[in-house]
C-alpha cells in the first residue's frame, strides 16, 4: 500500500459514522434516500462500508444531516479520500472477496472453522494449487497463479516480526482426510500445519470423527476481531456467488458462543497436533 492506510476498514469507519449521524437525525435510510434522489440500497452500502464513498457523497449526506461544525464535515471528507486508495491486494486485479482480504490485513485476531478444507492461510503453495483447481475447474490457469498469489500474500501475517494476526482455527477431520492433490501433497500440508500450530500466536484444534454431531455441520465461518475499539467484529461467511458479513452485535455473540463449543468439543492442542502428525505419515505409506 501507498501508506499506511487500510481502505476496507476506513469505510467502515466511516460508514458508521454517518449512521450515527443519521440516527441522530432521526430518520431513516428510506429518507435520506428520497432526499438525495438515490436508491435506498446505496445508502446501506455506504454505511456498511462495502461501497467506495466519493467526497460529494459525504457533503451531501453532511447537507442533509444538517452538519454544521466544519471539522466534523472536513474529516468526514478526508477518511473518504483514505478509503478510495487501493490496498496491497488491488495490485492482483479483480478479487472476489477483496472485502475479506482488507478486513483480515487490519484484523487483531482471527478465529476460524473449516470442516472441509485447511484454512487458506496455513496452506502451502502446492495444496492451495490443487484446492483451487478443483473447487473451480473453469478458472484459467492465470487465475490460479493470482489466486494462490494472493494466498500466500495473506500468509504474511502469520509470520510478520510484529503484531502477528492471532490466528486460531478449528478443523474438522474431513479436512485432514480429504486427499487434494495427491497423498505426498497432504503429507507436506500436514507437516507444514504441525509446524505452524507451534507458532505462540496460532492454535489450531482438531474435531474428530467420533465427536459425531457438533455445532459445526453448517459450514465454514470466521470471526474478525480488530485492535481498534471503535471497529466492531465481523462474522465472515464465504459463498459461492456472494460473501456475507454479520456485524450485528447479536449475530457476532450467536457465532462466537458457537464457536466456543465447537472449541470445547476438539482435541486439546497437543491431542490435535498428534492426531495431524499420526494422519501426515498415514499419506507417507
Amino acid at each position: 500500500m501507498a501508506s499506511n492506510v487500510n481502505p476496507t476498514v476506513r469505510r467502515r469507519r466511516l460508514g458508521q459514522e454517518l449512521r450515527r449521524l443519521r440516527e441522530l437525525k432521526g430518520m431513516t435510510a428510506e429518507e435520506v434516500a428520497e432526499r438525495l434522489l438515490v436508491s435506498q440500497s446505496k445508502i446501506s452500502r455506504l454505511e456498511n462500508g462495502r461501497r467506495s464513498i466519493s467526497q460529494r457523497d459525504v457533503r451531501d449526506l453532511c447537507g442533509v444531516y444538517e452538519v454544521e461544525d466544519h471539522r466534523i464535515v472536513d474529516s468526514l471528507m478526508q477518511m473518504a479520500k483514505d478509503s478510495r486508495q487501493q490496498g496491497w491486494w488491488h495490485s492482483f486485479g479483480d478479487i472476489p472477496y477483496s472485502v475479506y482480504i482488507g478486513l483480515e490485513t487490519d484484523a487483531a485476531s482471527l478465529r476460524v472453522y473449516d470442516p472441509q478444507v485447511v484454512p487458506g492461510l496455513l496452506q502451502t503453495r502446492p495444496y492451495a494449487e490443487a484446492l483451487i483447481t478443483g473447487a473451480l475447474p473453469e478458472t484459467t490457469p492465470t487465475d490460479i497463479e493470482k489466486r494462490v498469489q494472493v494466498r500466500l500474500r495473506r500468509q504474511e501475517r502469520i509470520v510478520a516480526p510484529e503484531n502477528p494476526l492471532r490466528l486460531w482455527t478449528v478443523l474438522d477431520e474431513s479436512a485432514l482426510r480429504r486427499v487434494v492433490g495427491s497423498r505426498h501433497l497432504m503429507r507436506d500440508q500436514l507437516e507444514h500445519l504441525v509446524e505452524q500450530s507451534q507458532l505462540p500466536h496460532v492454535t489450531v484444534q482438531v474435531i474428530p470423527f467420533e465427536m459425531g454431531a457438533h455445532p459445526g455441520l453448517n459450514g465454514q465461518y470466521a470471526i474478525l476481531e480488530f485492535p481498534d475499539a471503535a471497529d466492531s467484529s465481523v462474522v465472515y461467511i464465504e459463498g459461492v456467488t456472494s460473501d456475507l458479513y454479520l456485524e450485528k452485535a447479536n449475530d457476532v455473540q450467536q457465532y462466537s458462543v458457537m464457536y466456543e463449543h465447537l472449541r470445547a468439543q476438539a482435541l486439546n492442542v497437543d491431542q490435535s497436533r498428534q492426531l495431524i502428525a499420526d494422519i501426515a505419515k498415514e499419506y507417507a505409506r
